[in-house]
């Protein structure tokens, strides 16, 4: 199965992984943009990949009746992604997450998940910790770290590398639908806004994002 990207265990084993998925939680500098920042600005978002995530979601739904619980957790305080995250409905948004893994505890916690059911889309060393605790792990590719990446798959911190650094959640959403062979029911639904979308759209609403820091060893609510 040819998908344009890395797979860095059998493919068998990556869909039966996929199976058991139930949330999605991504990073956010170097995976929804290229982590450029500035003083003054900078971590944006592409529509590009915000319809991804949209994709997803509804796929998800499409196929288990459920939506899934989505998060971001970053190292910074961004108002983009909180604008993205609230935006999108997302489940939650961790800022200030240093030590990501107290972040993850706390998603875990919140959402009743296990940990094998938790799919994780990163980009770089501060993600590694979540990484090696997920049931499935999405890399976006960095043309500058192909050390960092051969790291990632020698010690099984990795399942599939995306093939871009550009829209890496782009093409991470396209390939779980794909493998889900729920791409193009979501794309047509979509196209139509028939009844199921907006079915979906109406649970979708109903997520009220809670934005979260965290501090040391301890997550609270963003004032």
């Amino acid at each position: 199965m040819e998908l344009g990207g890395t797979f860095c265990r059998p493919f068998a084993e990556f869909e039966e992984r996929l199976a058991n998925i139930k949330a999605y939680l991504f990073d956010w500098d170097g995976v929804f943009n290229n982590g450029v920042k500035a003083e003054s600005g900078g971590s944006p978002f592409s529509e590009v990949d915000a319809m991804g995530t949209n994709m997803l979601r509804f796929g998800h739904w499409l196929r288990t009746g459920e939506l899934p619980a989505v998060a971001i957790i970053t190292g910074e305080e961004n108002p983009v992604a909180s604008y993205l995250a609230k935006r999108e409905h997302f489940h939650a948004l961790y800022f200030k997450s240093t030590n990501k893994l107290i972040a993850f505890d706390h998603f875990l916690k919140s959402n009743n998940l296990k940990e094998d059911e938790v799919a994780f889309v990163y980009d770089d060393v501060l993600d590694l910790g979540v990484a090696r605790r997920c049931g499935l792990r999405l890399m976006v590719y960095h043309a500058a770290a192909p050390l960092f990446q051969g790291y990632a798959m020698k010690n099984d911190l990795a399942d599939y590398i995306t093939a871009h650094d550009d829209h890496g959640v782009r093409e991470v959403c396209e390939l779980l639908l794909g493998v889900q062979e729920k791409y193009d029911d979501a794309i047509r639904l979509r196209s139509e806004f028939g009844a199921d979308y907006s079915r979906y759209l109406e649970v979708r609403k109903q997520v009220q994002t809670q934005v979260y820091i965290t501090r040391e060893n301890a997550v609270t609510v963003a004032q």
